[in-house]
C-alpha cells in the first residue's frame, strides 16, 4: 500500500510492519533478548547507525535508569517488544541519540515511528490508571484486554482516547494556517483542538476555528482520522470553505494566522502528520 494514503499514516495500524502482533493484554517479560522503545521526554531514544535509526535490542546500558518498569505490550518478529521510559536528564551512551517524534528531519521510519507510537500510548494509560477515578481504588489488569478493574467499586476502565477535529480551511486558492508559539520556527499548520460536550466533530472543527482566527467556515467534510499518541488522542481531519470574517488571534494560544496562496506556503508540518497529509490532498499541491 503506498504511503500515504488515508489509512495507512503514521500512528495508524495499517502502517505497522509484517510480523507486529499487538498483545491483548500486558504480558510477562521473557527471558529472550528484546527490542525497547525508550522514551525520553518527547524523544525516542535509537540506535544511531549512520543514518539508520533501529530500536535498541537486548540489553540496556546501564546508564539509562528507568522511571518506570518494562512493559511487555506486543512482539515483531517472534522478539518480544518493550516499552519504558527515562530521565530527561539521563545522558546518553554512545551510540544511542534521542529523536523528536516531531523532528525536522524524518528519520524515524514510519513502521517504527507507529510500533513506538503504540508502545507510548499504552505506557501512558497504564501510568495514568493506577487509581480507579470513582474511587481511589487500585484497579487489577483484566485477562483479556488493556483495561483494569477496581476492586474496591467495581468500575471497569479502558485505554483513554481523546477525539480532536483538524481542519484545512480553503478560500479560492489561498490556505488558512495558524502559527503556535510552540512551534518549531518558521513552521505553520491547522486549526485543531479537542471535542467539547455536545458538540459533533464538525461542531467542533467550526468552533475551534471561530476561537483561534476569528474566521467563519462552512461546508465542513469529514476527509480521514490518524491515531496521535501524544499522549492519546484520535485526529479528524476536514477540509471546510471559509464564510467569513476576519483574522483575529488572541497572541497566546495562537501566536499568528495568515491566509497564504497555494503556490507561496511556508514551512508545513512533517509528512508523517495528518495537518501535512490534508494539505497535500486536498490543496493538490504535493
Amino acid at each position: 500500500m503506498p504511503y500515504p494514503e488515508t489509512i495507512n499514516l503514521p500512528f495508524n495500524r495499517s502502517a505497522l510492519p509484517g510480523g507486529f502482533v499487538l498483545h491483548p493484554t500486558p504480558q510477562t517479560r521473557d527471558s529472550h533478548p528484546a527490542r525497547w522503545i525508550v522514551l525520553q521526554g518527547p524523544n525516542l531514544v535509537l540506535c544511531e547507525q549512520g543514518e539508520l535509526l533501529q530500536l535498541p535490542q537486548g540489553a540496556l546500558p546501564s546508564e539509562l535508569l528507568l522511571t518506570f518498569p518494562p512493559l511487555a505490550f506486543a512482539s515483531w518478529q517472534g522478539q518480544q517488544l518493550l516499552v519504558t521510559a527515562i530521565s530527561s536528564q539521563t545522558t546518553l551512551p554512545e551510540g544511542l541519540v534521542a529523536e523528536p517524534f516531531n523532528a525536522l528531519r524524518e528519520r524515524i521510519p514510519a513502521e517504527l515511528m507507529t510500533i513506538a507510537g503504540i508502545g507510548k500510548q499504552l505506557l501512558h494509560w497504564q501510568q495514568m490508571s493506577r487509581f480507579c477515578s470513582r474511587c481511589g481504588g487500585q484497579p487489577h489488569q483484566l485477562a483479556d484486554s488493556w483495561g483494569k478493574k477496581c476492586p474496591d467499586c467495581g468500575y471497569e476502565h479502558f485505554p483513554h482516547i481523546h477525539p480532536c477535529a483538524i481542519v484545512l480551511i480553503r478560500r479560492d486558492d489561498q490556505l488558512l494556517l495558524i502559527r503556535k508559539p510552540e512551534w518549531a520556527a518558521g513552521r505553520y499548520g491547522l486549526v485543531a483542538g479537542f471535542l467539547d460536550v455536545g458538540e459533533s466533530l464538525e461542531e467542533c472543527a467550526i468552533r475551534e476555528t471561530r476561537e483561534e482566527t476569528g474566521i467563519e467556515i462552512k461546508n465542513v467534510r469529514y476527509v480521514t482520522s490518524q491515531c496521535w499518541p501524544f499522549p492519546s488522542q484520535l485526529m479528524a481531519g476536514f477540509v471546510a470553505d471559509y464564510s467569513g470574517g476576519s483574522i483575529q488571534v488572541d497572541g497566546n494560544e495562537v501566536e499568528d494566522a495568515r491566509w497564504f496562496t497555494i503556490g507561496s506556503l511556508p514551512n508545513l508540518p512533517a509528512q508523517r502528520s495528518i495537518a501535512r497529509f490534508l494539505i497535500d490532498s486536498c490543496a493538490d499541491i504535493s
